[in-house]
């Protein structure tokens, strides 16, 4: 049964933003989030990345009976790098399966991202977000050069060229993403297939202090009931915090903020199961929660019992995103002619994540990698005999059956 730990969508897992005003925390330090000016174009790619990560995370939790975490931002921001690659129908279905509109070219994708990102990671002082994109490619593979300058110039990534087919390549990339995620995610790929000729890369990190922090003096074991499952003990954080609470239609949320609160934690807990709510729980619904808790205007005191959590994670991503419409992309005959002239297709769509949550706040992590690799002819089927065997001879038009045997051992007179 999922573990009823609530769904933790972080600042982290769903990026959003805390733009409702907090004032003074009685005359301590001042807890009012800075502003963030945006593109135009900027919060309908907010909303296509949110409405992008809802889907997925409801749609892997189909399959998942373990905590799980995402992250839609480095996940739609690897795609979206991908995107710049496609042409034809792979373009459209991956444009769609990122939520993005029709009409929104992909310069106003790439901009609103560059827009996005640029004061994020400036936005609170008080809070770790770092954000790196990687592009590896195998020596000797014709890479376009207009795809790899707009993955410097507008996603600042690294480009670099390997020889896929020493160690030493598998070393770079692993280090790549522990290096970006401060050793959270200290390995993502275990081998490079010999048909592997691009890794595209997104890593995130984020570490929050909580604005109001629990009393550690205070954290003790406490019963936690599982969905379905033996009550467990487990230590559970208590305080009185800052926080914003609300209610909706089979589900209670709280919010509780980071740094100088632009960055919060919002947990859900359903009244029923999480089995019985996520059928319910789509983008419009979370959309509908950040209102009514953006329209709170303090960060009111409550007593809070909620358990310490640590975890990693890992998810081979294919199928929910095929189910979401990104299909082409995976076929050998994909339209990625914006990358290369090679015929090439996606592998795999694979995140890796890690979550610490305590009294003194959150820290968490993911790499999303997009495996490229180049298509071949197809072989022709094998049927190997080796074994006893049943043959029969017919005449094919009117299937007249003229003779059939078994052959124990060929060499049996």
């Amino acid at each position: 049964m999922k573990k009823n730990i609530t769904i933790i969508l972080s600042a982290l897992a769903i990026l959003l933003l805390a733009i409702s005003c907090s004032k003074e925390n009685n005359g301590e330090a001042d807890l009012t989030p800075k502003s963030i000016t945006l593109t135009a174009a900027t919060p309908i790619a907010i909303q296509s990345s949110n409405e992008f990560g809802i889907e997925l995370f409801t749609k892997v939790t189909e399959s998942e009976n373990k905590n799980l975490m995402l992250s839609p931002l480095s996940a739609s921001t690897a795609l979206t790098m991908l995107l710049n690659g496609c042409g034809g129908d792979t373009y459209s279905q991956l444009q769609g399966t990122l939520k993005y509109p029709a009409e929104m070219s992909i310069s106003e994708i790439n901009e609103a991202y560059k827009s996005l990102v640029g004061q994020l990671l400036k936005v609170d002082p008080k809070v770790q977000l770092a954000l790196a994109n990687a592009i590896f490619y195998r020596n000797g593979f014709d890479v376009k050069q207009p795809f790899l300058a707009t993955m410097s110039d507008d996603y600042k990534a690294s480009v670099k060229g390997l020889d896929f087919g020493a160690p030493s390549a598998l070393t770079t990339i692993n280090k790549w993403a522990s290096d970006n995620t401060k050793g959270k995610i200290p390995e993502v790929l275990k081998e490079i297939s010999g048909d592997d000729v691009m890794f595209i890369m997104n890593a995130l990190y984020f570490n929050g202090d909580w604005s109001y922090r629990f009393d550690k003096s205070m954290t003790q074991e406490l019963p936690f009931h599982p969905d379905g499952g033996t009550t467990v003990n487990v230590p559970t954080m208590k305080g009185e915090v800052g926080s914003k609470l609300a209610r909706d239609n089979g589900f209670r949320a709280i919010e509780m903020p980071y740094g100088q609160t632009n960055f919060t934690m919002v947990v859900i807990v359903p009244d029923e199961s999480l089995n019985a709510f996520y059928p319910s729980f789509t983008y419009q619904v979370w959309d509908k929660l950040c209102s009514d808790l953006d329209a709170l205007q303090e960060f009111g005191k409550t007593n809070v019992t909620m358990p310490k959590f640590k975890f990693s994670y890992d998810k081979y991503l294919n199928n929910q995103l095929k189910s979401m419409g990104m299909v082409d992309a995976f076929n050998p005959s994909a339209d990625l002619s914006g990358i290369s002239d090679s015929q090439i297709f996606v592998s795999y769509v694979k995140q890796n994540t890690f979550v610490d949550v305590d009294e003194d706040g959150t820290e968490a992590a993911a790499v999303t990698t997009i495996a490229i690799r180049e298509s071949y002819p197809s072989q022709p089927d094998q049927f190997i005999i080796d074994k006893s065997f049943v043959f029969a001879i017919r005449e094919r038009t009117t299937n007249t059956l003229l003779f059939i045997g078994q052959v124990l051992n060929p060499e049996m007179d």
